[in-house]
């Protein structure tokens, strides 16, 4: 045997007697013989088998938790205005009695109106419970982030880029806008 050969199987024979040193009863050192490698090979596929098995496992309960936050994801967006339609039909049930009522001979307007004023409150209601707030900036400075302007209307009672007049009324869905309130902003009269 040539010397390289000879280092290449003395290192062969550490590396295994270090890497069996870790089961009981081997020296360090001492070369293993045909039964205690086969034995150590047993013992390490027996534990690569079982990590193999975690890992299974594991990928398959992965595979399940992505599978049920996707559904879960996917009904909240379909039901997520669930409570806000629960909200609304007493909405639409009293807007309909309130239709028939005009139907009704000898219908006093006063109870028309107040009909109608409290259908108004109930939508109010819903509305403040799903988070969705108005934009009446009647009388303030006009902001591009949330108003609209339709025109501008040369005012000398007022400051400039002042709402003179809301057309409609914007909203916010918990701070975010939802449709910007249309208006009408002052502007400084021309010099004559």
């Amino acid at each position: 045997m040539s010397e390289k050969e000879n280092i290449t199987d003395a290192s062969n024979e550490d590396v295994l007697s270090q890497d069996a040193g870790a089961g009981e009863g081997v020296n360090p050192g001492e070369p293993l013989d045909h039964v205690e490698l086969t034995a150590l090979l047993e013992d390490a596929r027996g534990k690569a088998d079982e990590h193999w098995d975690q890992v299974v496992r594991l990928q398959a309960e992965m595979d399940n938790l992505r599978k049920r936050s996707e559904r879960d994801l996917a009904n909240a967006h379909k039901f997520a205005l669930d409570g806000f339609a629960n909200e609304l039909l007493p909405v639409r049930d009293s807007l309909e009695m309130g239709l028939a009522a005009f139907d009704v001979e000898g219908a006093e307007t006063g109870t028309l109106k107040e009909g109608v004023e409290l259908t108004l409150q109930m939508l109010s209601t819903a509305m403040d419970k799903a988070a969705i707030k108005e934009v009446n900036p009647q009388d303030e400075p006009f902001d591009p982030d949330f108003h609209q302007a339709m025109s501008m209307q040369e005012r000398d009672d007022v400051e400039p880029n002042t709402v003179v007049t809301v057309v409609q009324k914007g909203y916010t869905l918990n701070g975010r806008l939802i449709r910007p309130a249309m208006v009408i902003v002052s502007k400084a009269p021309a010099a004559n």
